[in-house]
């Protein structure tokens, strides 16, 4: 085994550990890692990425389902319309230049990031249910389907909103049901990659495991480790890996001022959160919605 492959699978254990402890956002590596260091085609690293995310997801979906946290029928029709994006995404990136593909995955890195640094707001009561019609679901599912197959993320940042406002799922339900919709159009997105792509299956296999394996380190770590900071802190990680990843492919001067802009809007971002917590807007919005909640 190659040095290469082996500082890949051993950055794949940590991507896992992120999973299992987040819950989510840490799939968002797994592209950048096997393209600049593990040396992959763009389109090789996304597909082996849907890979890693379907099979990751399907293992964590196990214990949500023990739990009772998987609505079966509303995530078969939200992920049977992401099935149908997802493939339609994979086979037209097979056909993309790598560098655009590069660029529509930083940018989803940066909304990734916004989205966990900003927080969510968790309703673990039982939601109104909203009755959007049924195009309403399909459409959606096909949009998320679309960008997943596309760029190789999980895509969960918009699953889980997708689910509590369309479907009125409560929060815990809608974790749950996201990886049944995040699994099945991982899988769909990458048939879609497999009919002009061939994949490195060893190195599939060997990254796959290394990140099941991390998650479940990570899953054991969820009651030392407190969730809120540690999304946050991830979130600035990939806001400044979105913004490298940008630098990388866009052509000179505007890939450094990207990263330049990024780096101190992350900067300051990390300050607000760590040394001025009591007077952050990012961090009371978060208290207030907690607070919120527990007022309910």
């Amino acid at each position: 085994m190659e040095i290469t492959t082996i500082v890949v699978v051993a950055l794949a254990v940590l991507v896992g550990l992120s999973l299992g402890l987040l819950g989510g956002g840490g799939s968002i590596l797994v592209v950048p890692l096997l393209t600049y260091i593990g040396g992959l085609d763009p389109r090789e690293a996304i597909a082996t990425s849907l890979f890693v995310v379907g099979a990751t997801s399907l293992v964590s979906l196990i214990g949500h389902a023990r739990k009772g946290n998987v609505r079966w029928r509303t995530g078969l029709i939200f992920g049977a319309a992401g099935m149908v994006g997802a493939f339609l995404g994979g086979l037209a990136g097979g056909y993309i230049p790598g560098t655009l593909l590069m660029i529509a995955f930083a940018l989803m890195m940066i909304a990734t990031a916004g989205a966990m640094i900003r927080g969510r707001k968790d309703r673990d009561g039982h939601s109104q249910t909203h009755h959007h019609p049924l195009w309403r679901i399909l459409l959606d599912g096909l949009v998320v389907g679309a960008a997943t197959g596309l760029v190789g993320a999980g895509g969960g940042f918009l699953v889980v909103p997708a689910l509590v406002l369309l479907a009125g799922l409560p929060m815990t339900a809608a974790v749950g049901t996201s990886l049944l919709v995040i699994a099945m159009k991982s899988f769909a997105g990458l048939g879609g990659y497999l009919t002009s792509v061939s994949l490195d299956w060893p190195l599939v296999a060997a990254v796959t495991a290394a990140a099941i394996a991390g998650s479940f380190v990570g899953i054991r770590l969820t009651s030392v480790v407190p969730e809120r900071a540690l999304r946050k802190g991830f979130g600035v990680f990939v806001l400044l890996m979105g913004a490298f990843v940008l630098s990388q492919e866009l052509p000179f001067p505007s890939g450094p001022i990207i990263l330049g802009v990024v780096v101190i809007l992350a900067a300051a971002a990390a300050v607000c959160l760590l040394g001025l917590k009591d007077r952050c807007t990012l961090g009371r919005s978060a208290d207030r919605q907690r607070g919120e909640a527990v007022l309910a």
